[in-house]
């Protein structure tokens, strides 16, 4: 880090939001930064999570930048060793490799007043940057409930994505806790080898059929005589996930004819009907992430399968023990329980112009202006941040809309000249949200029936967007500086100044609603 005391940028994480800041800050004409990486390579999410049968559910040519199209994904749904060779391929092909500091986690990033500029501490080092893009991801940082007595188990203990590929399941009695996106891939893929598989379903899962086959060498080669097969298929993709978006947020009654073929595919593999009846959710389908898979119910009808329809509520010794009552013995555990999704790690870390941590000003619920600028955090902007996520298309889409605004906010800053920051105003964060979670009452997230990973603890959905992609471009295509506050040195002895709204004579409230309205 001796080399980069100070820098223009700082982004953290090195997944597709870190990568894809860094790419753009290139285009940008920006060289003047770093990327600030806890682990020793790039890749994220994808990276972490190497476990068995770990793959994607959205099509490979979707789920990859527009900038950097990639004609030879070898499937229609990549696995995650083709995601993350994808990833190391971009960080070489745009030379971000000089920029990326390794083994760099963040402790603390504090905003100081007086110079407008963060300064950030990481396990190498420390370094002050003028702008902060923070990329770490809702996926990244693993959550394992607290369950009594779990210190007492002899076995091996992991997550699902920090898999321990030293130690072999082969014979082994194995527990998997969750039926979420991640365990339906790794029941189907362990079943085979191990001695007896116990399933602890909390939940059911809506699963659809996986369409997935692999990409033939024809289909490959037209793709790189011809690029713009690859744009045209790409947009197909996203077209067709786009005509979807209103049954999910607006008519979640047209998601009944959905749940008939979840159903049809239950139904073949799953002959015994009390074991169909603990597999059939409750809630409408949407409301939680529909999963795709077609060995998952086959794995689950092999004979050395147990599903357990009640969670997993104490461990005594090699004994789990249910929510029910029930109990059974395992030699491992294997927890596929999601993430810290809506009380993120990285928030504990950020202390803005109040010397208040964000996750302080988070605690009634995340909220950030266009999912990006949080109040009374000049210059710090979030990649994938409230309310960006999305319940049927590529995060890809939205992760390059925020980029679109990351480059325009450093324009803006530019334009203003001098040393300044750009502070949200509280006012237009309010809006801005206010306009969201007024869509949001509508969404089959919001009305299925059901508890997610999408809502925080008071049950505000602060994950989800509720419209399309397309409507989050517009949305994000620029900065409006009535939005912020202009923040710029106090003269000596004072504080900084702070002229909110100066350069523009626009309502920022009638704004931010004009961009979210139905």
């Amino acid at each position: 880090m001796a080399e980069h005391k100070h820098v223009r940028v700082a982004v953290v994480g090195s997944g597709f939001g870190g990568l894809g800041a860094a790419v753009r800050l290139r285009r940008e004409g920006i060289t003047d930064f770093v990327v600030l990486e806890r682990a020793s390579s790039v890749g994220g999410t994808w990276r972490d999570n190497s476990y068995p049968g770990c793959a994607c559910d959205v099509p490979s040519h979707l789920y990859s930048f527009s900038f950097a199209p990639n004609p030879d994904w070898p499937r229609t749904f990549s696995g995650q060793q083709h995601i993350r060779g994808y990833l190391e391929h971009v960080t070489d092909t745009f030379g971000l490799r000089p920029h990326i500091r390794f083994d760099s986690e963040v402790k603390r990033m504090a905003w100081d007043a007086g110079k407008l500029r963060w300064e950030i501490e990481t396990s190498s080092g420390n370094l002050t940057a003028d702008v902060v893009v923070s990329a770490t991801g809702p996926l990244s940082d693993p959550k394992v409930p607290d369950i009594p007595g779990l210190d007492t188990f002899p076995g091996k203990v992991f997550h699902s994505a920090r898999w321990d590929h030293d130690h072999d399941l082969t014979g082994k009695r194995v527990a998997v806790i969750g039926t979420g996106a991640s365990a339906i891939q790794i029941v189907p893929s362990i079943q085979p080898k191990v001695a007896r598989l116990t399933l602890f379903q909390r939940t059911p899962a809506w699963v659809l059929p996986r369409m997935d086959r692999a990409i033939s060498g024809a289909e490959r080669a037209l793709h790189r005589a011809l690029p713009v097969t690859t744009q045209l298929r790409r947009g197909l993709l996203w077209g067709i996930r786009e005509l979807q978006v209103q049954a999910f947020t607006k008519r979640p009654g047209e998601l009944g004819f959905v749940e008939q073929l979840a159903r049809r595919n239950m139904a073949r593999a799953i002959k015994d009907p009390a074991l169909r009846a603990e597999l059939t959710p409750d809630y409408r389908i949407g409301c939680k992430r529909i999963l795709l898979s077609s060995d998952y119910y086959p794995a689950i009808a092999r004979p050395n399968v147990d599903l357990v329809a009640s969670g997993l509520s104490e461990v005594r010794g090699s004994t789990l023990v249910a929510a029910d009552g029930s109990e059974a013995e395992a030699d491992a555990i294997v927890f596929g329980t999601g993430f810290h999704v809506t009380d993120m790690p990285i928030a504990e870390r950020v202390v803005g112009a109040d010397g208040h941590a964000l996750a302080e000003t988070w605690k009634g619920g995340m909220e950030a202006l266009r999912g990006a600028s949080a109040a009374g955090f000049p210059n710090w902007m979030t990649i994938i941040g409230p309310n960006t996520g999305l319940g049927n298309s590529s995060m890809i889409l939205m992760i390059e809309s925020q980029l679109n605004y990351m480059a325009d906010y450093l324009r803006q800053l530019d334009v203003l000249g001098g040393r300044v920051a750009l502070d949200a105003r509280p006012a237009a964060v309010d809006a801005w949200n206010r306009r969201v979670q007024e869509r949001m009452k509508r969404t089959v997230w919001n009305t299925g029936g059901c508890t997610s990973w999408y809502l925080d603890a008071g049950g505000r959905n602060t994950t989800i967007w509720p419209g399309t992609t397309a409507e989050f471009r517009r949305a994000t295509r620029r900065v409006d500086l009535a939005e912020y506050e202009v923040v710029r040195p106090a003269a000596a002895g004072g504080a900084a100044s702070a002229d909110p709204g100066a350069e523009s004579g626009a309502e920022p409230a009638a704004e931010a609603g004009a961009e979210v309205t139905a």
